[in-house]
């Protein structure tokens, strides 16, 4: 799908042959395009079930299909370079867990990078401010908008932070980063000259949702929660509503609700 929409332009040195709107044009229906494919679904079920998940008790969100620039050409909306996070701030249950795959081979230039040292500190961070159904109904739909900055309100770190040491692994195309959404994470500013191309998606287990489990809660405060997004992996039946709603509060929901993310 990715070659195929950069219509005989090597996607990994795109960036070299066209304005950078040009290739935003070409990155935006891409995304939704592959996150909406029924293949894409089913592609999805069966590396859980390589994996050895139960299908019938673990639960998963879409697929997102992300693309990270070299050298600054796109750091914002379609192509945004993600800050030091954790998942949790953007209202990720704790019991989630993150599924990330390079679809060509990369570089640790070019990787993700986790903070070990913040996995049990706290960092002061906006995810107090940070309300899941509005980003929903305006923050995804809205990133093609940005290309030369992003200015949608996402949880951001509010304090300096020390970012060594790092981790950063470098799996071969198709393999599998697999860690906790409560786990702090970045983007590598990709310096490789090749673009970095890569697929994520998200569990969690019905046992967890029902008991609330999960990791410690260090330092997450969002308002609402993604856990309408997950669906059963054997039929893709949603979650029951009355666990899902122990997970919510009214002043999040008075709100516009969008569950199905489009980018």
């Amino acid at each position: 799908m990715i070659e195929d929409a950069f219509d005989g332009v090597d996607p990994l040195v795109a960036q070299y042959h066209m304005p950078v709107e040009r290739y935003v044009e070409i990155c935006q229906p891409l995304k939704p395009a592959f996150i909406h494919n029924d293949t894409t679904k089913k592609l999805v079920r069966a590396v859980l079930e390589d994996f050895g998940c139960d299908l019938e008790r673990t639960y998963q969100d879409v697929p997102r299909l992300r693309m990270v620039t070299s050298d600054g050409y796109l750091t914002s909306g379609v192509g945004y370079a993600h800050h030091p996070h954790r998942d949790t701030w953007y209202s990720a249950p704790l019991c989630q867990l993150n599924w990330w795959l390079p679809i060509y081979d990369i570089d640790s230039e070019s990787s993700m990078a986790f903070h070990p040292a913040y996995w049990s500190k706290p960092v002061k961070n906006g995810s107090s401010e940070f309300n899941y159904y509005e980003w929903n109904s305006t923050g995804r739909k809205d990133a093609a908008k940005h290309i030369t900055s992003d200015s949608r309100k996402q949880p951001k770190p509010e304090e300096p932070m020390e970012l060594e040491p790092q981790i950063r692994f470098v799996p071969p195309a198709g393999g599998i980063v697999l860690f906790a959404a409560a786990h702090m994470h970045s983007t590598v500013p990709n310096t490789t000259g090749r673009t970095r191309y890569s697929i994520d998606f998200r569990t969690v287990h019905l046992d967890e949702v029902e008991t609330m489990g999960g990791a410690p809660n260090v330092d997450s405060e969002p308002k609402g929660t993604s856990l309408r997004d997950f669906k059963r992996a054997s039929d893709l039946a949603d979650l029951p509503e009355e666990l899902v709603a122990r997970y919510d509060d009214e002043e999040a929901r008075s709100g516009e609700l969008v569950f199905r993310p489009d980018s």
